[in-house]
């Protein structure tokens, strides 16, 4: 991997501009596409939500991840109850939560979940990675 990283942070909306930046540095200085550090941060905004929202009784949840070998993988864990099944549709229009699964979906290649009871439930987010053209001839000719 070429970059790795993880944060602890409370169970607060406060933290997921935190993991952002973070996270968006961290692709930019490997010079991913910003098409795919958006998707990221999207999927990943929508992951730390939920476990701001729905993380159970613990007052902090995790964000590690991992990025290199042509992927992103972000794992975010709470102290929530997780899911039962995982919506195949989107929720009637006036209906305000349950779309954050279905846009993590959307916009990442893989998404999965990992529910302990008791312990809480571990999101893993994947992306393959993609560069920029002017940024993959600099990764090339760094290879030469």
């Amino acid at each position: 991997m070429d970059i790795e990283f993880s944060l602890a942070l409370p169970r607060d909306a406060i933290g997921i501009p935190m993991v952002r930046r973070v996270l968006g540095d961290a692709m930019r200085s490997l010079n991913v596409s910003e098409t795919c550090i958006s998707d990221m941060l999207l999927a990943v905004s929508e992951a730390c939500s939920n476990a701001v929202r729905h993380g159970g009784p613990a007052n902090r949840y995790e964000v590690s991840a991992a990025i290199g070998y042509g992927r992103c993988d972000v794992r975010i864990a709470d102290g929530g109850e997780g899911l039962s099944s995982m919506p195949i549709t989107f929720p009637p229009p006036d209906k305000e939560n349950g779309r954050g699964l279905l846009i993590m979906r959307s916009v990442v290649d893989e998404v999965s979940f990992g529910v302990t009871p008791g312990r809480g439930t571990t999101v893993h987010l994947r992306k393959l990675l993609s560069w920029d053209d002017a940024s993959l001839r600099t990764r090339e000719l760094a290879a030469v």
